[in-house]
Order: structure tokens, then C-alpha cells, then sequence
């Protein structure tokens, strides 16, 4: 079984966790976990994060029902991120869009290339 305390934590016990499409590779979203938030993702296969405002678990899609199912994890060679392969059930951002990076800075300016989704999705 997997060590989780392996993993180089923040003085917050904290560590950043890459959410990224299993197929297509699209980066979706970046949240933070803590041990406890990612053993339960281990375990449940539904990706659990720390919500550092509410300072409780927050399993993604709760509320939205725009879940993501745990594929892989990957941990880096430093041991102090974790890339999330997932299976991403609708829009993985709040915004409604597919992903949070939605915005580029393309010729010294903001431009937002990325529309929401259908919000019956």
C-alpha cells in the first residue's frame, strides 16, 4: 500500500495536486490535498480535495455532480506535487469550463479562450 506520509508536505500539510485529463492530457484544474484528503481518494477512487477556505474535505463534484474519478497518481521527482490523471465528469472548473486555465496572456493581454459549457451538463 501506498505511504501518503512519504510525500513532502507545506508547513501546512499541504501538497499542490494537478488535476489532468487521462485521454487528451488537458490540464484541468490545480486544488491542494493533505494526507487525509488523499488517502481518501485512494481509497473511494473520487478525488478528494483540502479546502483550505472551509478547512475541511471537499470531494470534487459534491455538489456540482462534475466528479473526477481517480485514473492514476503520479508523484514527482521531488516528492512535494501529485499529478491526478482523472476521468473528468463534466465542466472541471467552477466557471463552468472545461478547465480553470482559461485565460491566456497572449500580446501583453488577458484574453479568455475558453467558453463555458452547457450548464445542464
Amino acid at each position: 500500500m501506498f505511504d501518503v506520509t512519504s510525500l513532502k508536505y507545506d508547513a501546512n500539510g499541504l501538497i499542490p495536486a494537478i488535476a489532468q485529463d487521462h485521454l487528451g492530457g488537458e490540464v484541468l484544474m490545480m486544488a491542494w490535498m493533505n494526507a487525509d484528503s488523499l488517502r481518501k481518494t485512494l481509497e473511494t477512487g473520487q478525488v478528494t480535495y483540502w479546502s483550505r477556505s472551509r478547512q475541511s474535505f471537499w470531494a470534487k463534484g459534491e455538489s456540482s455532480g462534475h466528479v473526477q474519478k481517480l485514473v492514476e497518481l503520479r508523484v514527482d521527482c521531488d516528492r512535494d506535487c501529485l499529478l491526478l490523471l482523472v476521468d473528468q465528469i463534466g465542466p472541471a472548473c467552477h466557471t463552468n469550463r472545461r478547465s480553470c486555465f482559461y485565460t491566456a496572456i497572449r500580446d501583453d493581454a488577458e484574453v479568455v479562450i475558453m467558453a463555458p459549457q452547457n450548464p445542464s451538463i
